[in-house]
C-alpha cells in the first residue's frame, strides 16, 4: 500500500495538517512572485522556527515554489512544483535558520532575482487560516496581506509625493481603504502601500510613476 501526502488530503483551499505551512507559505512566495518584474531566475528561501522543521513533511517547501510559480492554494500542480520550476528555469534552494529566535515560528526571508536584475527581499509570515503578512520589503518594515488590490510606490521621501499619489486615486475614482508610508529614515527611500477598493489600470500605475521623485509603482491584485 503506498503511502498518503499531505497534498492527497488537502481541500480545495489547501487544507491539512496545518494550514499553516502550506496555504499561508503559498501566499507568502505568491505576493513576492507579484513585486517582481520580468522572469524570476533564482530564488532563496531562508526558513525560521516551524518552518525550517517541518517544510518537507508538510509541503511548506513546494507550496513556496509553487507561490513563486504563481499557483493558487487549490491548484494540483502544487504536488509538482519542483518539476514545473525546473521546466520554467527557475533555481531555488532552501536554508534552514535554527539560530534567530525572535521571529514568529512560521517565518520565511524570500530573496528573488529576475533576469532583469531586479532583486527583491521580503520576509513573510503565515498566520494561521491561510493567511499571511509582509513585515519587511528590502529592509524596510512595512505591513502588507494581499487581501484587497494594493499599489506600492517606492519613491524618495520628499514632500508632494504622497498629495501626488492620493489626486491621481482620486482623480481616477478610486477608493483609498488605507494608507502607510514606511521609510528609511528622513529624505531616504520610502514605501507609501495604498490598499484600494478597485483594480487600478496600467495607465494610472504609469502616471504614478512619471513623478519624478518616485523610483517605481508595483500593483499587486487582491489575492
Amino acid at each position: 500500500m503506498s503511502g498518503i501526502s499531505i497534498f492527497d488530503v488537502m481541500g480545495p483551499n489547501m487544507i491539512g495538517p496545518s494550514s499553516s505551512h502550506t496555504a499561508g507559505a503559498l501566499r507568502i512566495a505568491l505576493l513576492a512572485r507579484n513585486l517582481a518584474k520580468g522572469k524570476i531566475k533564482n530564488v532563496v528561501f531562508t526558513l525560521y522556527g516551524s518552518f525550517a522543521r517541518t517544510y518537507q513533511g508538510h509541503g511548506t517547501d513546494r507550496a513556496l515554489v509553487g507561490g513563486i510559480l504563481g499557483y493558487g492554494t487549490d491548484d494540483e500542480r502544487i504536488r509538482e512544483s519542483f518539476h514545473y520550476a525546473k521546466e520554467v528555469g527557475i533555481h531555488y534552494e532552501f536554508i534552514k535558520n535554527y539560530d534567530e529566535k525572535e521571529v514568529h515560528p512560521n517565518t520565511v526571508d524570500i530573496e528573488l532575482t529576475c533576469e532583469s536584475g531586479q532583486v527583491i527581499t521580503m520576509r513573510g509570515v503565515s498566520i494561521g487560516g491561510g493567511n499571511a503578512v509582509i513585515q519587511k520589503l528590502n529592509g524596510v518594515e512595512i505591513d502588507i496581506n494581499g487581501t484587497f488590490p494594493t499599489v506600492i510606490v517606492k519613491h524618495w521621501d520628499r514632500k508632494g509625493v504622497l498629495a501626488y499619489v492620493t489626486k491621481v486615486l482620486s482623480d481616477a475614482n478610486l477608493n483609498i481603504g488605507s494608507l502607510k508610508l514606511y521609510r528609511e529614515g528622513k529624505g531616504k527611500i520610502a514605501y507609501a502601500i495604498v490598499e484600494l477598493d478597485g483594480k487600478v489600470g496600467k495607465d494610472i500605475l504609469k502616471q504614478l510613476e512619471s513623478y519624478p521623485d518616485n523610483i517605481s509603482t508595483t500593483y499587486i491584485p487582491a489575492l
